[in-house]
């Protein structure tokens, strides 16, 4: 298991990095190898934010958490990440029961930074939030069984048979849509 460990906003802390450590290894019970955990801690004024990404069998699962103490910041994004991590489990496991094997994929690697507030413009829409994505190759199906394991409305994945950078989103019937983006 590999924890990497950002401090943002906040000195660096071994005491902080060691209890992160200590904690993401209680998700070695859930998931196969190899498992990467990324915390993101930071601090904004008197929140204490705690933020985690957890990659393992080409499944990204994040979870985040800001408490006025970085430690129960940690516990309780741990807590997201242990209940995520066992509904995907289970997933995994039904869809197997069923005689479908998922297709097997690289890792996926994401991370989640948040960006400061933009500048307010003069009555449009503004930009407050800032998501990178560093994406490889998964199948469709992939794509589909982490949608049920993320808490988001969509997904942007780089298909592994045609190479282009695709969006799967949850659409409001519960099933999902597939954007194919072509570069013209």
């Amino acid at each position: 298991m590999q924890v990497h460990v950002t401090f943002r906003h906040m000195e660096s802390s071994d005491a902080l990095r060691t209890y992160a450590e200590e904690k993401s290894a209680r998700l070695a019970r859930y998931l196969v190898e190899p498992i990467e955990v990324h915390w993101a801690l930071s601090v904004e004024k008197i929140r204490h934010i705690a933020d985690a990404t957890v990659v393992a069998g080409g499944v990204s699962i994040k979870a985040r958490e800001d408490t006025p103490d970085m430690y129960s910041a940690i516990d309780m994004t741990m807590d997201k990440l242990e209940k995520q991590v066992k509904r995907h489990k289970e997933k995994v496991k039904d869809h197997k029961s069923h005689g479908a094997e998922p297709a097997e994929a690289e890792l996926a690697e994401a991370e989640l930074v948040e960006a400061a507030e933009a500048e307010p413009s003069t009555g449009g829409p503004r930009i407050v939030r800032r998501e990178n994505a560093f994406v490889k190759p998964m199948s469709v199906e992939e794509a589909a069984l982490q949608m049920d394991v993320v808490d988001k409305g969509f997904l942007v994945f780089k298909d592994a048979a045609t190479e282009q950078v695709n969006v799967i989103y949850r659409r409001d019937d519960g099933d999902y849509g597939l954007i194919e983006v072509e570069a013209g």
